[in-house]
């Protein structure tokens, strides 16, 4: 049963930068695709960017692309989320996700079985 953890949320003025980790366990990491999502109070669970298991191929949602980047580490079973020149609509919680199948640019969030807690992103104009 394979457990994820975020960390590295917080609270940020617009155009700052986070990194994100999600560090995995109980599981093969390098078997399962990855995605983050993000939720703000009263919306929908977003997807933001996702990682195929051996990390070679990434996919961003067109609202991120070319300011959050996902990269992952197999050796360390850990998955990130750098985020650049952030912007007040980014605030939400920020969930990683793990999938065994599927396209990486994959999102629906009832195809990932597995998530973690959540870790609060806040960012002020």
């Amino acid at each position: 049963q394979m457990q994820l953890a975020e960390s590295g949320g917080g609270l940020v003025q617009a155009g700052e930068s986070l990194k994100l980790s999600c560090v995995a366990s109980g599981g093969t990491f390098s078997e399962f695709g990855m995605g983050w999502f993000r939720q703000a109070p009263g919306k929908e669970r977003e997807f933001v960017a996702g990682i195929s298991a051996d990390g070679r191929f990434m996919s961003p949602a067109d609202s991120v692309r070319g300011r959050f980047f996902i990269s992952r580490d197999n050796a360390k079973n850990t998955l990130y989320l750098q985020m650049n020149a952030l912007k007040p609509e980014d605030t939400a919680v920020y969930y990683c996700a793990a999938k065994q199948a599927g396209p990486i640019w994959e999102s629906n969030p009832r195809h990932y079985g597995y998530w973690g807690q959540g870790t609060q992103v806040g960012v002020s104009s």
